[in-house]
Parts: C-alpha cells; structure tokens; sequence
C-alpha cells in the first residue's frame, strides 16, 4: 500500500511537471479511473481533452482511442500507457478493406462507429458514437449505409430508421459473448433489479433489458433511477457507477465481460509513460485531415440542435 501511495504521489507530481491531463475510459481499472481528471467514454473524453490547457495527454484507454485525441488535438503530445492496448473490434475493418467494400455500394454513406482506426475513418463519410449513432444515420440523405465496424449496434440502429443498413461483420468479442441465458440468470438472481445493455449487445441481449444505453447513458440514467441494477457491458464502468452512487447496487451480468485490453493499463505503466514520455500516438498528416472531416460532421450534428 505504501509503494502504491508513492506511485500515485509520482505520478501526480509528474503530470504537473509535464502540464498533462489524465484521462480514463469508463471501462478501465479503478485505480486509474480515481486517479484520472477526466472519466468517460473514448469521443467524449477526446472533446474534452480539445478544452483543456494541457500540453500533454495521457490517455489511459485502447489505441483507436488515442488516435482520435491526436486528431482532434494536433497541437498536443497525446500518449498511450501501454503501447499494445488494443481494440480486437476495431481491427476487424481495414482501410483497404473497406474501399474494397464501398465499390460494392457506390450510393451508400459509410458511416463508421468511433471504435475504429483512424485511417477507417478517414475513408468514412461521418463518424458516430454509441450514444447518437441513430441521430447520426438518420441526419444523412443517402437512403442506403454501410455501416462499420460493429455489426450488432448497426442492428440496433435498424430498428429505429427506414434506410438500409448495410453492416460490417465485426463485433466487441466482450459484449458479444454476453447471452441471453446470463441476463435470464442474472434477472433471475436480482428480480428487483433494472437491467440495463449497451447497444454493442447481441439483438436478443437487447430485447431482454429494461434500457439501453452507452456508457455515458448508463452513468447519466442510474443517478435518478432505481436502486439495483444489472450491467450489461465491461464490468469497468461498475467502479464509476458505484462510485457515484455509494447507496446502490450494481451486478455484473457475467463473470465474463472483462476487455483484457481496457485493463492492460495499471498504475507502474501509467508512471512509466509520464517519465519516459511513452508511447507517443501520432496520426500522419494526411490520413488526420480525413478522419477530422468525419468526426467534425458528427459534431456538427449536435452543435446543430
């Protein structure tokens, strides 16, 4: 315990010797997120990072992650703790995959979810987060969309438009292997608890929870909801959860929703990134532009409310 005090004591002294902000995706450990100025998901903590001062951002999160703080935030030195934290569903699309793909649909907006590379989202029309992905599809004129890279929140969307969605046939390995048998044990164990799923979830996952909602949504929904709860997502986000909300209860819907990669940053390795300025995350010039135009689109959107 003393060893782990003089580590978060260095690493705060470091973080203001480098002028950084520290930030920590919902699904992180939980000694990383208390020690983070800014929790939340990976778009909303890349905004956030454009509004800050810092010279510096140490992005405790998967790679893709970072990439979008670089583009967003040329100006700044943007690391990554652990250089191989990364995201299997955003390595299930490709850049030159994808131009193969959209030959086959000359008409359709490729609208690609932020869980992507950033060279995926330079070849995208729009980018779109969990939380607005149905906002996002619904804004475009194009009556047909190739949907990239997560299969499952595409279904999602499809319920909710008329346009054709056309889906990239990736997933979250973590939230696809959550079944409709763990939420039936799960409601079966806490009848009087609310269940609620991200939309990463599997479609028969979905149609038995009570709400869905990204990680932002989950966080904003249990402040003035009920008082027990079923998660259906990595069970990182349960930290914040219960943080914020010490008088309720939070159950993991599975044993198994564990992302290997969301927890492959640990205190030693964040110390080691703000002394040795490791692992530098750059996004080569041309390829940024692109992927800026993609995700400034989707803002736009809600600057246009």
């Amino acid at each position: 315990m003393q060893d782990t005090q003089k580590t978060i004591e260095r690493i705060l002294e470091l973080k203001e010797e480098r002028n950084a902000v520290i930030l920590a995706h919902n699904y992180e450990r939980g000694e990383i997120q208390d020690i983070a100025d800014f929790t939340g998901d990976s778009l909303g903590l890349s905004i956030q990072a454009t509004e800050q001062e810092a010279d510096v951002i140490v992005f405790c999160g998967v790679n893709f992650m970072a990439e979008s703080a670089a583009v967003l935030s040329p100006e700044k030195t943007v690391l990554l703790p652990e250089i191989h934290a990364g995201c299997p569903m955003a390595s299930m699309v490709t850049a030159e995959a994808l131009r193969v793909e959209k030959k086959k649909y000359p008409d359709a907006a490729v609208v690609c979810y932020v869980n992507s590379t950033a060279d995926v989202k330079a070849e995208s029309d729009i980018c779109c987060t969990s939380a607005n992905a149905v906002e996002v599809v619904n804004s475009l004129k194009e009556e047909e969309v190739l949907f990239v890279p997560d299969k499952n929140l595409a279904d999602y969307v499809s319920r909710f438009t008329s346009k054709k969605i056309i889906p990239w046939n990736g997933y979250c390995p973590t939230h696809n292997q959550i079944l409709t048998t763990d939420v039936i044990k799960a409601k079966h164990e806490h009848p009087g608890a609310e269940v609620l799923a991200h939309p990463e979830c599997r479609r028969e996952v979905i149609d038995l929870a009570d709400k869905v909602f990204s990680t932002t949504g989950m966080v904003e929904h249990v402040k003035n909801a009920g008082d027990e709860f079923i998660i259906a997502t990595e069970r990182g986000i349960i930290h914040k959860l219960q943080k914020d909300n010490p008088e309720k209860k939070f159950y993991n819907v599975s044993e198994f929703t564990v992302c290997p990669e969301m927890k492959a940053i640990d205190l030693d390795s964040l110390l080691l990134s703000l002394e040795k300025m490791q692992y530098v995350i750059t996004v080569p010039e041309d390829i940024s532009a692109k992927a800026r135009i993609a995700l400034e689109r989707m803002l736009d959107i809600k600057r246009n409310r």
